[in-house]
């Protein structure tokens, strides 16, 4: 069989006219030629940067000093045996399970009520979704105002229910909650908007044909609704997490990683060793284990998602 498909296609390609040849090469010259400024920014930017990274990690640098002393695995080593390491790959996990999963909870009811026609819906939508568009430096500033221990909204509304306010941004036990508080307000537009995109293709006659059926609301979002918007779920936490795993403004302005590291994620942690403390390959080796961990995370996601993720 297989010796008949090529002699079929040796026949196919003989029979072709020399000028259709010359016009497919022409063809893609003309591709690549107008490829190139993309794939030569993007080897630069990309594949050169990681490469040099990874070259970088096995080095001791400054910034400042001519040469570079290559020192192999040692930063490595030296990383997975410091507790401060470990302490910034908990709280990373845990701003990303925080952030993740309360924006996604309150994005998918959202994007359901807003999905139903209601009066001022166009502006709501908008009202939800300024607050991603913002600068996230911008939007850490308020929040920085409205965690005030004393003259804060937070406080304030707490205090007027009676309840124990804390003093959020410098209280090693709350400073990650306002963290996560600050990114959910700021990241929900975001999931509601991509939810939304989902409810629009689900096809109207599914949920006809479940109310002549009697399906209750709850059976027909866990059976038509929640099945269909896989493909967006599968989506939305891709993206939240390697956005989350690489925070680093709004801890720069709100926290600058304290108090006491209570705060200090992965790309602040990078950021202190490689600008803080002109130790370039200690930053760089760190950089490449984040990038590690989201490759993994990528993959296991992608995996785990063929089970349960339906594009039908």
């Amino acid at each position: 069989m297989i010796d008949i498909l090529q002699r079929l296609r040796v026949t196919k390609e003989a029979a072709l006219p020399a000028w259709a040849g010359r016009r497919r090469r022409a063809d893609l010259l003309t591709a690549l030629l107008f490829l190139a400024p993309s794939l030569l920014i993007f080897g630069v930017f990309v594949y050169y940067a990681l490469a040099f990274n990874l070259y970088l990690s096995a080095t001791s640098w400054d910034f400042l000093s001519p040469t570079k002393a290559f020192t192999g695995l040692r930063n490595y080593f030296e990383m997975f045996g410091d507790h401060r390491f470990w302490n910034v790959v908990r709280n990373t996990c845990g701003y990303t399970l925080g952030s993740v999963a309360l924006a996604m909870a309150f994005g998918l009811p959202l994007a359901l009520l807003l999905s139903r026609k209601l009066p001022g819906r166009g502006i709501l939508r908008t009202v939800l979704f300024a607050p991603y568009i913002t600068t996230t430096a911008a939007v850490a500033l308020v929040w920085v105002w409205i965690f005030d221990p004393t003259y804060g909204l937070v406080n304030f509304g707490l205090r007027w229910l009676d309840f124990i306010a804390p003093r959020w941004l410098s209280d090693p036990h709350w400073a990650m909650f306002a963290l996560i508080i600050m990114n959910t307000w700021r990241t929900t537009g975001y999931t509601m908007v991509l939810f939304l995109g989902g409810l629009t293709v689900i096809p109207r006659s599914l949920y006809e044909a479940a109310e002549i059926d009697g399906a209750s609301a709850w059976s027909t979002f866990w059976h038509i609704t929640l099945p269909l918007l896989s493909p967006n779920t599968y989506f939305v936490l891709l993206t939240s997490t390697f956005a989350a795993f690489q925070v680093f403004d709004q801890v720069a302005v709100m926290t600058a990683g304290g108090p006491v590291d209570a705060t200090t994620v992965f790309n602040f942690y990078i950021y202190q060793q490689a600008f803080g403390l002109f130790r370039a390959g200690y930053a760089a080796a760190a950089a490449t284990v984040l990038f590690l961990i989201l490759l993994l995370l990528t993959l296991l996601q992608t995996r785990v998602s063929q089970r349960w993720v339906h594009y039908q």
